[in-house]
């Protein structure tokens, strides 16, 4: 005999009552017939699961065994059951999404909320672009909104379909009192910044050994690299303790002025991914194409907050940071 999901609930149903009338009574059965299941499913493991007493039953080693595994299989599979469920309801309808951290999700967020009221849209956000690309592989999100770095292929090239949705120049940050914001011009060389120690965020994409590659080729070698979450790399620009990397889609921020870097040496592809075999694949056209108008509404967004965090007359774009190193 297979040992199957109901002798499992017959076993933990007989442990939790302690008799067998009263396990009979909660699984709507008549007592001669649990008695009757518990003996084939005792006689297919090949020994007693409980003994039988005046005062009830009580679990054999063997029992307490089975009851442990019973205890962690039943729950998994209700929640598995639940999930599926979910997805049954949502999946069609739903957007799930993933993005690394950065104002384009939101956008994508806004449009397709303000598009399709009702529709349900949830997030996951992670410094990881594999992390976000497995889970679109795994079916537990529909979409992914990353990035990688120039022309370095995205997370799970093999099972994912990718768009790209757009492609920026990587920027330098400078707090607004640095030479060079002060100075009237409208980009940096890489090498005028030989000196400055860094911020960057981290991540598990190759923008960091992109990064240091590109130094290399502009005659330096970075002194110090301070790797911390956002808020703390814009801070230690602002107070002038370092200089940062960052796209095009970051917000104006006070305090601080960027530029692009002379030549573009380094640049960051914004990408839509998702499972060429789900169902949300359908919809994959339409979110692209929102994906698109967000980042563009960012850019126009950037564009208008000239005098906010930066010098007046200054011609240059807001930033957004890689999500990963830089």
């Amino acid at each position: 005999m297979d040992l199957e999901l109901r002798h499992l609930k017959i076993i933990r149903a007989v442990a939790d009552a302690g008799s067998l009338t009263r396990a009979a009574t909660a699984l709507g059965l008549a007592q001669p017939a649990l008695s009757a299941q518990l003996k084939r499913i005792e006689r297919g493991l090949g020994a007693a699961l409980f003994v039988r007493g005046r005062e009830g039953v009580r679990a054999t080693a063997l029992g307490e065994l089975v009851l442990d595994r019973a205890r962690v299989v039943l729950p998994a599979v209700c929640e598995l059951q639940e999930e599926a469920q979910r997805f049954a309801r949502q999946g069609a309808a739903g957007y799930r999404l993933g993005g690394t951290h950065g104002p384009l999700l939101g956008g994508l967020v806004d449009r397709l909320a303000g598009e399709e009221p009702g529709v349900p849209v949830t997030t996951y956000t992670s410094w990881s672009e594999t992390e976000i690309a497995g889970s679109v592989a795994a079916g537990r999100l529909d979409f992914a909104l990353v990035g990688v770095c120039g022309e370095s292929p995205p997370p799970e090239p093999g099972r994912l379909a990718w768009m790209e949705v757009a492609r920026d120049p990587v920027h330098v940050m400078l707090a607004e009192g640095h030479p060079l914001a002060l100075a009237p011009r409208r980009e940096v060389e890489l090498a005028e910044l030989a000196a400055e120690a860094w911020a960057d965020v981290p991540g598990d994409g190759c923008f960091g050994d992109c990064f240091a590659a590109a130094c290399v080729r502009a005659g330096f070698t970075p002194a110090c690299v301070y790797e911390a979450d956002t808020a703390s790399c814009v801070h230690l620009v602002q107070v002038g303790r370092a200089v940062g990397l960052c796209r095009a889609t970051f917000p104006v921020t006070p305090g601080v002025v960027t530029l692009p870097l002379a030549g573009a040496p380094l640049v960051w592809r914004h990408l839509l991914g998702w499972h060429p075999a789900a169902r949300a694949a359908s919809r994959a056209p339409a979110v692209l194409d929102r994906a698109r108008a967000a980042h563009a509404e960012a850019l126009a967004r950037s564009a208008g907050g000239l005098g906010r965090g930066r010098a007046p007359g200054r011609p240059v774009t807001a930033q957004g940071w890689p999500a990963g190193p830089g």
